[in-house]
């Protein structure tokens, strides 16, 4: 006993006094017998898993096709301009679908919404290479999107309720994995493929099975609304927020926070549908652009799971928000200057750049001080923010096709970058949508 009362003060000790703050305004639990205090570890092991498995499949969809664009262009007779549409449907998928996240979970739970959305990815990705055109192919890439689309919503609401206390690690933890799963596939679909017979169907298809791995943790909890349901004592505070919803129109921190999503959402889109493209153009067979992809994606490994424990300690995360500006301003001038030559090294930092996600997810649960507050900041800025994105990608596919080179495109990547940096910094600031948006 008093060894758990010293293990506690340390914990405390250790949180920054933004996650000591969530810790204080989240519910007590009630007292519980020790069959149901095993129980609620289990459950809480369960969501950890859920959690790491789930994050692990919001990429592959995107990644797995940027490395095999061109097998499947000339497989499906897609133009220039129509690929540039497919790398815009993510962005479209989720902020179309996102937006619908909160409701459902509501309604049904956020564990039963998360478990249908991977049920969702893993027979989209299944079904999407042997539909034999591009109308089905984009059609079950939609039907993949729309899992990942409400799983990306509520993975920062899930991570407010179930861990207050550790928002900044669990965040962490979470973007860790799912720079994990960008990567693995960006890196392995062109190899397995060539395992396969080099068929670029048997490539893509493989991915559905992780994701089908991804349903079984959240199973035994579909009927679980999380600690904050009717076995807990909600906050008074919590709930009358809940009573009288946000105005999240109204709060400038949320349409800058949105701003800052939607831009970085548009480099990470870009970067993942057109930069092993970009280096096949210069000379870089296509194994080692899948490679260079996937050292890009990689880079999210660990600062995904350094970000975000430095941002809650930060009163301001503005500075981290330059940072990795800075760097997606040097990648780009490298891709313009020297594309081949110094491949490696604008790899590296293009995925030092995208670490801008986590630092959005983190300043998602930092915003906002109650649960139902970070699901509606987070259903507004992703779903506003993936708006922002769909243009992106699309512009740049008809860019490269009408002037015949990647000169343009990556003007365009850098000039976005510079908006980027001032509305993060602006989105950085210590306040929350509370305060700014309560009717």
């Amino acid at each position: 006993m008093a060894s758990e009362e010293i293990r506690t003060v340390e914990t405390r000790t250790a949180m920054s006094p933004t996650e000591r703050g969530a810790a204080a305004a989240a519910p007590n639990p009630p007292e519980t017998t020790p069959g149901a205090g095993r129980t609620r570890a289990w459950a809480t092991r369960l969501v950890v898993v859920g959690i790491m498995l789930s994050a692990l499949n919001l990429r592959p969809a995107i990644t797995s096709l940027g490395a095999l664009l061109e097998e499947v262009r000339d497989g499906l007779g897609m133009s220039g301009s129509v690929a540039g549409l497919l790398t815009s449907v993510p962005p479209l998928c989720f902020a179309v679908f996102g937006v619908m996240a909160p409701r459902l979970a509501r309604r049904f739970g956020p564990a039963a919404v998360v478990c249908a959305g991977m049920a969702a990815i893993a027979t989209g990705l299944a079904i999407r290479p042997y539909v034999g055109n591009t109308a089905g192919f984009l059609a079950a890439s939609a039907l993949a999107l729309m899992g990942i689309a409400v799983s990306n919503v509520l993975m920062p609401v899930i991570v407010k309720r179930w861990f207050p206390d550790r928002v900044g690690s669990m965040t962490g933890l979470y973007s860790m994995a799912l720079a994990a799963g960008t990567s693995l596939a960006a890196a392995l679909t062109v190899p397995l493929t060539d395992a396969m017979g080099g068929n670029w169907k048997s490539g893509l298809v493989v991915w559905a099975t992780i994701a089908a791995a991804a349903v079984l943790p959240w199973l035994p909890l579909l009927r679980d609304r999380g600690p904050a349901d009717a076995r807990t004592q909600e906050p008074a505070a919590d709930t009358a927020e809940q009573q009288a919803p946000l105005r999240i129109t109204r709060s400038r921190t949320a349409w800058s926070l949105a701003v800052f999503f939607g831009l970085q959402a548009t480099a990470a889109y870009i970067t993942m549908g057109w930069m092993p493209q970009i280096f096949r153009d210069a000379g870089v067979p296509a194994g080692t652009a899948g490679v260079l992809l996937a050292v890009t994606m990689v880079m999210g490994v660990p600062l995904a799971f350094v970000i975000p424990r430095v941002a809650t300690r930060l009163p301001h995360q503005g500075p981290i928000v330059l940072v990795l500006g800075v760097c997606g301003l040097a990648g780009y001038a490298g891709l313009y200057l020297a594309p081949s030559g110094g491949a490696w090294a604008w790899a590296l930092l293009l995925g030092v750049s995208n670490c801008a996600f986590p630092l959005a997810l983190t300043m998602v649960g930092m915003r906002a001080r109650s649960g139902a507050g970070v699901a509606q900041l987070s259903a507004f800025a992703q779903s506003t923010g993936y708006l922002i994105s769909i243009p992106g990608p699309l512009l740049v596919g008809v860019l490269y096709q009408q002037s015949g080179g990647w000169g343009l495109p990556i003007a365009l990547m850098a000039a976005l970058m510079v908006p980027q940096m001032v509305v993060g910094f602006i989105a950085g600031r210590d306040r929350t949508v509370e305060d700014e948006a309560t009717r």
